[in-house]
């Protein structure tokens, strides 16, 4: 708990300290009249405070304590750090003028790249019908890079209103602290670095939750689902656990890229075919209930994958597919395919 307050306390620093530096250099997200909900302009860039202070307690705990090392090897580390780091340096510059999207992609794939030469993989999964399924070499790591590359493209996505992303995030780093401590994995260590990943988020989120005063950036987002899905990696393949947590946001993406293909739409073009958008046309619900209720859903399906197992996650994926299904009816083509010029689009949200 103590680190979790230094993470926390940290974090909050350096987002107060951003603030006034990105609002110094003016590196503002300028409303659109379109997509962006804020009225006025919001500085970016706040991903750095929640990097810095994430590496910088894990820093210290690798170089000054010996609480990590039975289930977690610090030098797998390494290669996550310089991949967070190759992120969040090509976020700012996105930030600031923006990138292409294959400069974007390819971004994030260099950083797949180093978390996985670094040492980060995986050699089985559960089978939700029973036992386990070995995997190695060029599969194993083909599916460490799929699902990495996947998340951090989720979270940046989902960066879309005041605090989602940020929030998300932390539940599901919260679920995999919870299934990490308890008695059936019990990875201390795991569980220490999951609730520092927490508190550098909530530290910031005391800053970002609606009204924003500052947002995450392009690097700031792709770090937070980068870090997301190698803790479900490294923490023992709780892939399936950290899937529940981003099953609305993952399946709101896939159905929003199959929209936008079927419509000979550039799937890099922005509109208002997420469904937070669609809540806020349709039903006039504020910003604010909206990321709560998402909040909900994360949750609720963060806690049955605490408690259940693998055939309970199973279903309850299946359940996350159907719920998608029905509301992916309910939104049809609607009147959200207004489409916003790519050249427009700056930072937040981004897709």
């Amino acid at each position: 708990m103590y680190f979790f307050l230094v993470s926390l306390a940290l974090s909050a620093l350096f987002t107060f300290g951003a603030i006034k530096l990105f609002t110094t250099i003016k590196l503002f997200d300028i409303p659109d009249g379109g997509r962006k909900l804020h009225s006025r302009p919001v500085p970016l860039g706040g991903g750095i405070a929640i990097f810095l202070a994430f590496w910088l307690v894990v820093g210290y705990i690798i170089n000054f304590t010996n609480l990590f090392g039975k289930n977690l090897h610090p030098v797998d580390l390494v290669g996550v750090f310089f991949g967070s780091l190759v992120l969040l340096i090509v976020g700012l510059f996105d930030d600031k003028q923006r990138l292409s999207p294959v400069a974007r992609l390819t971004a994030i794939a260099l950083a797949c790249f180093l978390a996985i030469g670094g040492g980060v993989g995986i050699d089985k999964i559960t089978n939700p019908l029973g036992g386990v399924i070995g995997l190695s070499g060029l599969g194993a790591s083909a599916l460490v890079f799929v699902w990495i590359f996947g998340m951090t493209s989720t979270v940046k996505i989902l960066d879309g209103l005041d605090g989602l992303a940020a929030g998300i995030t932390a539940i599901g780093a919260l679920v995999i602290y919870g299934v990490a401590s308890g008695e059936r994995w019990h990875q201390p260590d795991m569980a220490l670095l999951a609730l520092i990943f927490v508190g550098a988020i909530l530290g910031f989120l005391i800053f970002n939750f609606q009204p924003a005063k500052i947002f995450l950036g392009e690097g700031g987002g792709m770090f937070l689902g980068y870090i997301l899905g190698i803790l479900a990696v490294i923490s023992g393949g709780k892939i399936a656990t950290a899937l529940l947590v981003m099953a609305v946001p993952i399946l709101d993406l896939i159905r929003v890229i199959i929209v936008r293909v079927r419509r000979h739409q550039s799937i890099f073009q922005g509109d208002r075919e997420h469904i937070y958008y669609w809540l806020a046309d349709k039903f006039k619900i504020s910003e604010r209930t909206i990321v709560l209720m998402l909040y909900v859903v994360a949750a609720g399906f963060g806690s049955l994958a605490w408690f259940l197992q693998s055939v309970g996650k199973l279903v309850a994926l299946l359940f996350a597919i159907a719920l998608m299904g029905v509301v992916a009816l309910a939104i049809g083509r609607g009147d959200n395919n207004v489409k916003f010029p790519i050249s427009n689009v700056k930072s937040n949200p981004k897709s």
